[in-house]
């Protein structure tokens, strides 16, 4: 597996608990989070809260604003959700577009995405629109 890239942040995150010689037992207690979540947080899996932004800002001595701008409103961790099924079905779905079309791609240049949330009694869906210009390989070059 290889090592994740950590934004400045991220990397600041690190050598400040490293600094301080805190566990992620010992963060997650502050936080009121499991250490697992706790260590999600330092790896952008996780999303704090504005609280535990404010608790992290004093534990780790990093200023708010840094942290804000990191993992404020406008963040969403990234748990490697869409890749999941794109490495689950991604060799399917390439196969049956081969047997449709041809020898060829799904152009993501001449590309549209649409995500839909589908209310389901069993748990809501999401249904994701892919539309992507078919790409024939030239076998001539």
């Amino acid at each position: 597996m290889s090592e994740p890239k950590l934004s400045s942040v991220q990397s600041r995150m690190f050598k400040a608990k490293a600094d301080r010689k805190l566990s992620f037992e010992d963060i997650g207690r502050e936080l009121g989070v499991d250490e697992v979540y706790a260590a999600s947080i330092f790896y952008g899996q996780a999303k704090p809260t504005e609280e535990q932004i404010q608790k992290l800002t004093a534990l780790l001595n990093i200023p708010t604003q840094h942290l804000v701008e990191q993992m404020g409103e406008h963040y969403f961790p990234s748990r490697g959700g869409f890749m999941e099924m794109i490495k689950v079905y991604g060799y399917p779905l390439k196969a049956i577009i081969h047997e449709k079309f041809g020898d060829g791609i799904m152009s993501a240049i001449d590309f549209k995405a649409h995500v839909d949330k589908v209310e389901d009694p069993k748990g809501d869906r999401v249904k994701i629109t892919l539309d992507g210009k078919f790409l024939p390989y030239k076998a001539d070059w």
